[in-house]
């Protein structure tokens, strides 16, 4: 059985940062909870919830501490750890294939077709065997420009992609019985830039600034501040720690919600605005700021007039 501890801190080294999966699974060993179900008795969620992407870690001694404890698979958060993986799966048995694809087996041929289509190779980089003997090709994100997240079949059927948001689960892991395998051990390639142009988002239409009326008042004063501070706190967030923040901030106006001092549309939009200013995506802010919002309101805060 290859040594989990061993493979984790390897992948550390390299600068990726790996958390726990539950032992012969893909599933996450924590949290064991999601975000709108967080009551803040985990001792990390204390000031918000703080699910597997935000735990990843590249310190030794975290690892240590977890792996030591039990075999737990490793899971490796792309976005932190700023890779793009490519997942390419094997055809599954009746699976129906759109137009153009019905002679295909492997997402490799699919994307090896789309490469030629603009004058390009699939040139060999990190490299991993799936447990169902698919491929992960692991490149380095690019160095400018958005974010990219995680697609389904966006490149062709049997050809999805891992980034920001997204994890895969590690060389030496093993899900059913299964093991993740090395097949290419080499450092990552840069994400070629044919490959990067086709999954980088579209840019948003320019967004139209949120007014809220909230009067003149002393409470108004208080709640325009919340209102700047978590606004402020959102768009200014580190890469990979804009939706946890995002999260927090709408557990603290949803408590104002609650209070009465602030209306739930006022406050899911100019959270919106935010998650969206801070380089998220429109549908992924709407749900992280309704847990948030969710949250919050299980401890109402009034406002004095």
């Amino acid at each position: 059985m290859p040594d989990l501890l061993a493979a984790a801190l390897a992948h550390a080294a390299r600068g990726w940062h790996v958390f726990p999966l539950r032992p012969d699974d893909k599933r996450p060993a924590f949290p064991d909870h999601t975000a709108d179900q967080c009551t803040g008795h985990d001792p990390r969620c204390r000031a918000g919830h703080v699910g597997w992407e935000s735990r990843a870690t590249t310190d030794p001694d975290r690892i240590r501490r977890a792996w030591s404890a039990r075999p737990y698979g490793i899971g490796i958060a792309c976005g932190p750890s700023r890779l793009v993986v490519v997942d390419l799966d094997i055809r599954k048995p009746g699976q129906v294939m759109p137009p153009g694809y019905e002679g295909y087996g492997y997402g490799l041929r699919v994307l090896t077709g789309l490469a030629a289509r603009h004058g390009a190779t699939i040139d060999p980089t990190y490299t991993v065997t799936t447990g169902r003997r698919g491929t992960h090709l692991y490149y380095q994100h690019p160095t400018t420009g958005p974010d990219l997240r995680n697609t389904a079949g966006t490149l062709g059927p049997m050809v999805d992609t891992r980034s920001h948001g997204g994890y895969v689960v590690a060389a030496a892991s093993t899900v059913a019985g299964r093991p993740y395998t090395v097949a290419l051990d080499r450092d990552p390639d840069p994400l070629p830039g044919w490959l990067a142009g086709l999954l980088t988002p579209a840019p948003m239409p320019p967004q139209r600034p949120v007014v809220v009326d909230l009067g003149t008042g002393r409470s108004g004063a208080y709640v325009r501040a919340a209102i700047a501070r978590e606004v402020d706190r959102v768009t200014t967030a580190a890469p990979g720690e804009r939706n946890r923040t995002l999260y927090v901030a709408a557990v603290a106006l949803g408590q104002l919600v609650a209070g009465g001092a602030l209306t739930e549309d006022d406050a899911q939009s100019v959270l919106e605005q935010a998650g969206v200013d801070a380089g998220l995506r429109t549908v992924e802010a709407f749900r992280t700021i309704r847990s948030g919002l969710t949250a919050g309101a299980r401890r109402p805060r009034q406002v004095a007039a």
